[in-house]
């Protein structure tokens, strides 16, 4: 894709089931992009029905503070079994990316300078059914970082895949095919902020 962010989605349902509950959201505004990562509690037609529920609140409202959109997807969640959220902001002109996440869907930023990853703040909690003490996180991004959404149907040790050249989709399928479980519902979202203000 154009714009602050090279970014590919791959993701996959659980075998047997017709869909996944599994759901991912890139939603630009005026002066950044919000990414989030969404898990719907349990596999099928139930979990979808409370990602698409989450999806619908983001899309709607990307530019707000990510508390505010959990908060909101919170009260929208009430009555669907819940979903666990992760959620990254770029702000192109400040070069700077918030992110937080409520549950175990995981957030890592590998830098381009091979540099030490960094991971999204995580609170254990379901969005819908009862929402931890949380909190935001905001660091500094330049060009060539790379943002790896994942849910809790990829295995653990999935960052060192940056030692693998490729574009966004390519690194993506990579994870999916190393490390995808075949007992769950599975995502991987991969962002590489290009450094390019979407003013």
């Amino acid at each position: 894709m154009s714009g602050p962010l090279d970014w590919a989605v791959v993701g996959r349902a659980l075998d047997g089931q017709d869909e996944s509950g599994d759901l991912h959201v890139v939603a630009p505004f005026e002066g950044g992009v919000l990414i989030g990562a969404i898990d719907g509690l349990g596999h099928g037609a139930d979990a979808a029905i409370a990602a698409r529920a989450a999806a619908e609140v983001l899309t709607s409202h990307p530019a707000e503070s990510l508390l505010r959109l959990i908060e909101r997807c919170h009260e929208s969640l009430r009555s669907t079994r819940g979903a666990v959220i992760t959620l990254a902001s770029f702000d192109t002109r400040r070069a700077e990316l918030t992110w937080m996440g409520v549950g175990n869907a995981e957030a890592v930023l590998l830098r381009a300078d091979a540099s030490i990853s960094e991971a999204a703040p995580l609170r254990g909690g379901i969005v819908g059914h009862r929402l931890p003490a949380f909190r935001e996180a905001t660091v500094s991004v330049a060009e060539g970082d790379t943002l790896v959404f994942t849910t809790d149907g990829i295995r653990a040790g999935f960052s060192r895949i940056r030692s693998l050249l490729g574009s966004p989709g390519e690194l993506a399928e990579s994870i999916m095919l190393e490390f995808g479980k075949p007992s769950d519902d599975a995502m991987v979202i991969v962002a590489r902020y290009t450094g390019v203000d979407c003013r």
